[in-house]
């Protein structure tokens, strides 16, 4: 690794950046309590100007989000690609990954837009000229964002799970209660003394019999029953939901599991039990759910009309699969599962990564963490700070109340806001805190993943076929009499690479072109050697240069 290290580093440098001279600031934060407190949108927006001035770049827009990025569909993010659609030499400036995104979907819009995207803070550069390891490495750099997120998300449904253990409802309160500060200090929910008694009229009267959901709707909307958030309207299917729902027993359901509940309930057990013999009764039959038994039913769909192919068994042991015909007469094909096997198995072999290579790649992860880390420090401190404003405007409140200067209603309203705001943020905090960071062993899986897909492939049950199929596959589809697929990325670009490496190497190209697809060569930025040797000085800073020695400070 040395040698390689060392013959890369004394290749020429080409100029620090090419074409185009045009870019676009992003810069995104995750709440609006950030935006309000100042949190990062100046400072990143600081740095991405300076980066524009020390590299020649004119700023032709800026766009600022301040929203979650857990869900594609961000305003200014959405603008911003029309932007770049339209001007397709325009560079992107960002601070780092997980500021443009955390979702794959966004990762794909960026990437069909061809332009090149700057990575100010990490030091990166990414472009259509890119090689495939600098891309490679990206792709498992968003696959560690998008896994912070996923992380973050099971930590806080683990909470609420063990809240669920212990007697009280999780989430936010059902239609008919409300959320309030328990004795203890926790969350809880207790009757709406408004909107209980028209949930508990409900039961009473689908049990009465000869009364429909539509005639419960207009009775519910006449006594003022309301979405809390909103005001508006119940429909037909809240009714619907509220009939079903477990939860105004005292009891409840969450995730699937039956809890004993510890609030007080709207409607009896025997009520709810007989709402509930009374709706099933009106269920039409033939609406058998079935236990899936077909490794690829819905993982492939029909290339003449884009339905889903679904399995099918034959003679009670051959397994076939065919389009299912969802939108219409389809000439149907019926394929064995041992050939759409086959193509998988085929597809996946095309997921190699050399030893050496993946030996430096994950070399570069191990750098990796400590920014993280640094940043979720970082948002706990902002959340304390925010738990510390609201304790503040909770007793001036109280203050307030006591000197008269405030009616006894607003105080009451006020309080339970900000308890349950302030609730909210020990919650954030705890699964931040809980949470475990983005390690570069979490990516270092995504690599061994690459090299061992095909292995894991053969040796593995149905259901683990499934699941890494669903991991390493973005669509696959029939076509024909073939298997057309195409892997998610990352692995999409490391299939690329291995075919042009099979291709070359067929073709009997010396070594050095076959080396060319996956190291850098000297037309890549120099700015940005920390792309691919993991390297900074002491300030942070990316490195310019690099000397033969250099591979000994890590």
């Amino acid at each position: 690794m040395t040698q390689l290290r060392r013959s890369y580093i004394k290749r020429p440098l080409a100029p620090v950046l090419p074409e185009p001279l045009s870019a676009v600031c992003y810069a995104r934060v995750s709440t609006r309590t950030q935006e309000e407190e100042g949190f990062s949108i100046p400072a990143q927006l600081t740095l991405l100007r300076t980066h524009a001035t020390q590299n020649g770049l004119t700023i032709a827009r800026e766009f600022v989000d301040v929203e979650t990025a857990k869900d594609p569909g961000r305003t200014q993010f959405e603008a911003m690609l029309g932007f770049l659609a339209e001007h397709p030499r325009t560079a992107l400036l960002v601070e780092k990954t997980d500021r443009l995104y955390r979702n794959l979907k966004d990762w794909v819009a960026l990437d069909d837009t061809g332009v090149a995207l700057h990575f100010v803070k990490e030091g990166v550069v990414i472009s259509p000229d890119s090689r495939s390891t600098e891309k490679f490495m990206h792709g498992i750099r968003v696959l560690m964002a998008k896994n912070y997120v996923d992380n973050l998300s099971e930590e806080v449904q683990k909470g609420m799970t063990q809240k669920a253990v212990s007697g009280h409802w999780p989430s936010y309160a059902p239609v008919g209660y409300l959320n309030v500060r328990g004795a203890d200090g926790k969350s809880v929910i207790e009757p709406d003394p408004v909107m209980g008694p028209i949930v508990t009229a409900l039961f009473e009267k689908y049990t009465a019999g000869n009364v429909s959901i539509k005639a419960l709707r207009d009775f519910a909307r006449d006594a003022g029953l309301r979405f809390r958030s909103n005001a508006a309207p119940i429909a037909n299917a809240t009714v619907y939901r509220i009939l079903r729902s477990r939860v105004y027993t005292g009891d409840f359901d969450w995730k699937g599991t039956f809890y004993r509940g510890s609030h007080t309930p709207l409607v009896s057990r025997a009520l709810w039990e007989s709402v509930q013999a009374e709706l099933d009764s009106h269920l039409g039959r033939g609406h058998v759910r079935r236990k899936h038994t077909f490794t690829y039913s819905g993982l492939i769909v029909c290339g003449a009309c884009g339905c889903a192919l679904v399995g099918q068994l034959k003679k009670g042991r051959y397994r076939y699969y065919a389009c299912s015909g969802g939108r219409g007469p389809c000439p149907k094909q019926y394929v064995k599962e041992e050939v759409l096997e086959a193509g998988f198995l085929d597809r996946l072999t095309t997921l190699r990564l050399p030893d050496d290579i993946l030996t430096h790649l994950v070399d570069d992860l191990h750098t990796s963490d400590e920014e993280i880390a640094h940043e979720r420090t970082t948002r706990v401190q902002t959340l304390a700070r925010e738990q510390a404003r609201i304790t503040g405007l909770l007793d001036t409140l109280y203050d307030d109340r006591m000197a008269g200067r405030i009616p006894l209603d607003f105080f009451e309203r006020k309080v339970k806001a900000w308890q349950l705001e302030k609730a909210r943020l020990e919650e954030t905090v705890v699964a931040l805190q809980e949470a475990p960071v983005p390690r570069p062993v979490d990516a270092v899986r995504v690599l061994e993943l690459a090299k061992r897909a095909a292995q894991l492939y053969v040796s593995q049950s149905a259901p683990e076929k499934r699941k890494l199929l669903q991991t390493v596959v973005q669509n696959s589809r029939w076509v024909g009499n073939a298997l057309d697929v195409t892997f998610a990325q990352p692995f999409e670009v490391l299939a690329d690479a291995t075919t042009q490496v099979a291709a070359l190497v067929a073709a009997g190209a010396p070594d050095s072109a076959v080396s060319e697809i996956w190291r850098r060569g000297g037309d890549s930025n120099p700015r940005y050697l920390f792309r691919y040797n993991g390297f900074r000085d002491r300030r942070d800073q990316p490195l310019c240069h690099l000397s033969a020695d250099v591979g000994a400070e890590k």
